[in-house]
């Protein structure tokens, strides 16, 4: 039996980690936000699809920065630029100005995508853990989770006393500088191997060269594809919960005495919280879920089909006004993420170098913004000509028509699953 692996300090630095990075207060809110600003779908769309062109842009550069220069650096800008953004969006009052704030959040999300899940593998790596991937970055993931569901309720107690969606923005910023200083205490080894002698162009293109070694992989494209596209569906998609519970608060008769904005409060809060509560368990579970199949291909194939399949189903219930059913169909794509991203995240790592990952985990944060920005906008234009219910039918049916091209083919790159449930 190989050694447990143990909740050392480290494990701690990692898991405040996750727990404060997912203290963005302004999510729960931020269609909201963006619909007080009369902004419709379409341009909603459009600012969600420009955030994720300016990742897919940023992500390969700056993967590649964070395996040449080191990982804690990446990480230091990028919650820099989180803070920036922050106060931008505090600030923003036009348009262009919110594109400014989507700028910055783009620079923070390039410099983060991919480079900190690098430094939890190579920390399992140096302490020989690494048959245990699925169990440990689950375990840390889920107190992302439990961060998500913190931040909603705070969040929504901070727009029920204000009546305001703005100051969400600024006090997020609070948590990202406390994460500053906690990566800041992170140990050196876990920049990885950095490429400092010679030129940094010297060092680019080393790693470089091994990058495009990784790309001949066989079945690389599927498993990115597979793996990635549902990431962008649920990136493009989970936001638009928030009209479905707001007109949910609207037609609820037990929170008639408060104001329409205190409604939504409420429920957002509520409903956030425990979806948050959910996921964090499916993300704990995911290691014993996925030791239950010889490989990663089959789970990784049945979770997106189930999710997409939630999706149609959601659109359905909201089409019909049914909006309790269309926010539990909406948790359910919550939940699974959260139970395959694990998963996703490990069947990834496992077939690349090590010295390259953080770039290879970026290369996979790029495809993702991809699928996001194009799903965002086409949601986004379909929502303002017929109904967000329809357009979340459509696209989840697409995706699950489209199947045959991304399911993973059982015995092609599968990895053995090696009994993680404690």
């Amino acid at each position: 039996m190989p050694e447990k692996y143990k909740k050392d300090s480290q494990y701690a630095k990692f898991s405040a980690y996750g727990f404060l990075k997912n203290l963005r207060l302004f999510e729960p809110f931020l269609i909201l936000f963006l619909l007080e600003r009369n902004l419709s779908f379409t341009l909603i769309g459009m600012l969600y699809a420009y955030r994720e062109i300016m990742t897919n842009v940023l992500e390969v550069p700056t993967g590649i920065m964070a395996d040449a220069w080191g990982r804690r650096r990446s990480m230091v800008l990028s919650f820099l630029a989180y803070i920036i953004s922050f106060l931008v969006f505090y600030n923003a009052l036009a348009y262009w100005l919110l594109m400014v704030g989507m700028t910055f959040f783009a620079f923070g999300e390039a410099f983060r995508g991919g480079t900190h899940k690098a430094m939890i593998f190579e920390y399992l790596r140096i302490k020989g853990w690494q048959d245990q991937k699925v169990d440990y970055y689950g375990h840390t993931r889920s107190w992302s989770q439990n961060g998500s569901a913190v931040s909603a309720l705070i969040s929504a107690g901070i727009v029920f006393v204000s009546g305001r969606y703005d100051v969400v923005f600024l006090i997020s910023a609070l948590p990202y500088i406390i994460n500053l200083f906690l990566m800041l205490s992170y140990p050196q080894e876990l920049d990885g191997e950095v490429h400092n002698n010679g030129s940094v162009k010297e060092g680019f293109t080393v790693i470089w060269q091994r990058f495009k070694s990784t790309s001949r992989v066989s079945g690389a494209l599927r498993a990115t594809t597979n793996v990635c596209i549902y990431d962008g569906f649920y990136n493009a998609i989970k936001d638009f919960l928030q009209p479905v519970i707001k007109s949910l608060a609207l037609a609820s008769p037990l929170l008639v005495f408060l104001h329409e904005k205190q409604r939504s409060a409420v429920l957002v809060g509520i409903i956030y919280c425990g979806i948050y509560l959910m996921s964090s368990r499916a993300s704990r579970g995911s290691g014993p879920f996925a030791a239950r199949y010889a490989t990663l291909t089959r789970p990784l194939n049945l979770t997106m089909l189930l999710g997409f399949g939630l999706g149609v189903l959601c659109g359905l219930a909201y089409l019909a006004g049914y909006n309790l059913a269309a926010t539990v169909f909406f948790a359910g794509i919550f939940v699974i993420q959260n139970l395959r991203s694990p998963m996703s995240v490990t069947y990834v790592s496992d077939t690349v170098p090590r010295e390259v990952l953080a770039t290879s985990l970026s290369v996979r944060s790029l495809v993702t913004a991809l699928y996001t920005a194009v799903m965002a906008f086409v949601v986004g234009v379909l929502a303002d000509h017929i109904g967000l219910g329809l357009a979340l039918v459509i696209l989840s049916f697409s995706l699950v028509a489209l199947t045959p091209l991304y399911a993973l083919k059982t015995g092609k790159t599968a990895l053995p699953m090696v009994d993680t449930a404690s």
